[in-house]
């Protein structure tokens, strides 16, 4: 059997020392790009392959932080954990994935599964109690998206703003029985974008028509556009564009015409270039949501990090095809 080839070995080989090579592994980000790249190249030139167990066991560091959210079918999410393993490579970690399907005791399970296995957890749109996750956040590292719970690190998405320009967009176009179709019942973001556009209406004048796509899917969406049909509304803000997607099939079956017959306004934007016509939407920087997540991760624990971080994002309102 071939000798297993060591640290010393790598290092020996591109002339610097041992400790190099191992930062080139676990922390890449100290190192200069070219440096990790002949790090990278000579290991795999003598077959050296870290042993992440044993360093897991000497530095209590496994090399990967956990990425938990409750919809990965959801748009919305596979960019956001490309965007979370990118960050997540510049600090030499690996991110390891849970989906919760919208159950708040999966929620619990998963934490608990990925817990003893990560260096601290990002949890995005968490269904989960503010206690609960306060309680999660003081045993390990813990960074929250799209949930604004105290003492608890968080990178928050608003929507806020560019939905009061999209709403305002829609009133100075005519319209004033606008519907809001709500997605998940416990998500942190959907009660958000109610308020906004209650709010926003009620600043105006207006009544705001309200329904719920139950689960958020495209299913339920599709079931609920009759009622907003019904209530005679000519425009309609969805909690996002799957919900959006769902509406706007459900209107086209019912013979009504996006935008002609009524106004549709997502959120995320994620699904822009497959709906005919294009959506109008809210626009929300994930890269930097993910990029932000993981940096406070690694922040976090650490002397004199404060466990009360909160970073928020503003989206931006981009008209398409389907508002006049």
């Amino acid at each position: 059997m071939r000798p297993r080839s060591t640290i010393v070995q790598v290092a020996k080989l591109i002339g610097v020392a041992p400790s190099t090579v191992s930062r080139a592994f676990t922390d890449p980000g100290k190192l200069k790009p070219e440096t990790v790249q002949r790090v990278m190249d000579a290991a795999a030139e003598i077959g050296y392959v870290p042993n992440h167990h044993a360093r897991a066991l000497i530095t209590g560091r496994s090399g990967a932080i956990g990425l938990v959210l409750p919809d990965v079918a959801n748009p919305f999410f596979p960019p956001l954990i490309r965007y979370a393993q990118l960050a997540a490579e510049d600090y030499g970690l690996a991110v390891f994935v849970a989906d919760t399907a919208e159950d708040t005791k999966r929620e619990l399970q998963m934490i608990e599964r990925l817990s003893p296995q990560v260096e601290g957890l990002i949890i995005a749109s968490s269904r989960l109690s503010d206690r609960v996750l306060q309680t999660v956040a003081e045993r390990q590292p813990t960074v929250l998206i799209n949930r604004d719970v105290a003492g608890v690190p968080r990178v928050l998405i608003s929507t806020s703003k560019a939905l009061t320009d999209g709403l305002r967009h829609l009133v100075d176009a005519g319209h004033t029985r606008i519907a809001y179709v709500g997605g998940p019942a416990r998500s942190w973001s959907d009660g958000q974008r109610h308020g906004a556009v209650q709010s926003t209406l009620e600043s105006l004048g207006l009544e705001t028509f309200f329904f719920r796509a139950k689960s958020g899917n495209y299913a339920d969406a599709l079931e609920v556009s009759g009622e907003v049909e019904a209530a005679g509304a000519t425009a309609v803000v969805a909690f996002d564009d799957v919900v959006a997607h769902g509406l706007m099939s459900g209107f086209r079956a019912h013979g009504l015409r996006v935008p002609e017959d009524i106004n549709v306004l997502g959120c995320d934007d994620t699904l822009a270039i497959t709906t005919h016509p294009p959506l109008s939407s809210i626009s929300l920087d994930l890269a930097s949501a993910a990029r932000s997540a993981v940096a406070m991760l690694r922040s976090a624990g650490r002397p004199g990090a404060s466990s009360d971080q909160r970073f928020e994002l503003e989206g931006s309102l981009v008209l398409r095809g389907t508002t006049t």
